[in-house]
């Protein structure tokens, strides 16, 4: 049973999310939102199905469109809800049958409706103040509830034993792509219901590319081998990359593996309740910056995760909002150089008041296989 669906318990923790919702609304002078982002609907309401939106309004009457495979199931989840029919994905029309001719400030999610949609609802509604809402139940999803975390925390141990399990296998001549499929089993066979995101996997010189798309070369010794991976658990991601040597390290491998190293830990130290992204992304950065190699450290430092793999909070230069307690970010500087190859070292960790709880046991010394 997923976290979004724990019986009484959930349909609580739900109910008391719908009223946070409504809390901001008002904030943003908003009559309603009209939810239609996949994970937006699970955090407010446990649905996961394929079709749904949800019309929640500040006078607490909620509203659920969906057709004839779904209405048992969102009957059960939100009972007092009314559940309104829209077959053929016919949405629009009957938001706006719902809502008539008449009211006042509906937001809806610019991600979650095409711009075709939102231009639908504007002309079906021409009495009503419809408008782009501002990103009220991300801002939500932020920080973790225990259940939420305990989640999480499973996805990442899971990925770390998979790991474990997985690196003593690495044998010369396997591809990418089948040491990929390997690592989806792994993970798996322990429990994950899918996996986060495609797995990285990259070898020797493809590790430079910091987002490689796993192919068939094989592995070679003294390849570095970059695997960055995570599990879905109860509907909740984990995120984490490791590199690894296959064979002996060259004494620049070990060199730039230590940097990478140093870097990470200079972030991981900044990682405290109240910090911005920026902070913890300038703290990893100053580290490679001062060894010559700025401009190969060519991403953001980190994100946010939770049950999409990225969301809030962005952790990256410029980033100005305070991390709050309880909220599961990543950390994973990296080195990228053409024709040699890339490092990154990855953990997931939870923001504490003191510091930070790193959900990610896996080892950080350099591994020669």
């Amino acid at each position: 049973m997923s976290v979004t669906d724990q019986g009484a318990h959930g349909a609580d923790q739900r109910a008391a999310r719908r009223l946070a919702l409504r809390n901001l609304l008002a904030q943003a002078d908003l009559a309603a939102l009209l939810v239609t982002s996949p994970a937006n609907l699970r955090y407010l309401t446990g649905f996961d199905g394929s079709y749904g939106a949800a019309l929640i309004r500040q006078d607490h009457t909620v509203f659920f469109f969906t057709d004839r495979r779904y209405d048992q199931m969102v009957s059960r989840l939100l009972p007092d809800a009314e559940v309104v029919l829209a077959p053929g994905g016919d949405l629009v029309g009957a938001v706006a049958g719902v809502l008539g001719v008449d009211g006042e400030g509906l937001g809806f999610e610019p991600a979650g409706l095409t711009w075709g949609e939102g231009q639908r609802l504007r002309h079906a509604l021409p009495n009503q103040a419809v408008v782009p809402a501002p990103p009220l139940v991300e801002e939500l999803r932020e920080v973790k509830d225990t259940d939420e975390l305990a989640a999480i925390a499973r996805a990442a141990q899971l990925g770390s034993d998979a790991l474990a399990e997985l690196l003593p296998t690495l044998r010369e001549g396997v591809t990418e792509r089948a040491l990929a499929f390997e690592l989806e089993l792994a993970m798996r066979r322990r429990g994950a219901l899918r996996l986060a995101f495609d797995s990285i996997v990259a070898f020797g010189e493809q590790a430079a590319e910091p987002h490689h798309h796993p192919g068939d070369r094989p592995l070679a010794r003294g390849d570095l081998v970059k695997l960055d991976f995570g599990a879905e658990v109860d509907g909740y991601c984990s995120d984490m990359t490791r590199t690894v040597v296959f064979g002996r390290a060259s004494e620049r491998q070990r060199e730039l593996y230590e940097l990478v190293r140093r870097a990470q830990a200079a972030g991981l130290a900044s990682l405290r309740a109240g910090v911005t992204g920026d902070q913890v992304d300038r703290a990893c950065r100053e580290v490679i910056t001062e060894a010559g190699y700025g401009d190969a450290f060519s991403h953001p430092v980190g994100h946010g995760v939770g049950l999409e793999i990225h969301e809030a909070p962005r952790m990256r230069a410029g980033a100005s909002g305070r991390i709050g307690a309880g909220t599961p970010v990543t950390v994973e500087p990296g080195v990228y150089l053409p024709g040699f190859g890339g490092i990154r070292i990855e953990d997931l960790a939870v923001v504490r008041e003191d510091g930070h709880e790193l959900l990610t046991t896996a080892p950080k010394d350099l591994l020669e296989l």
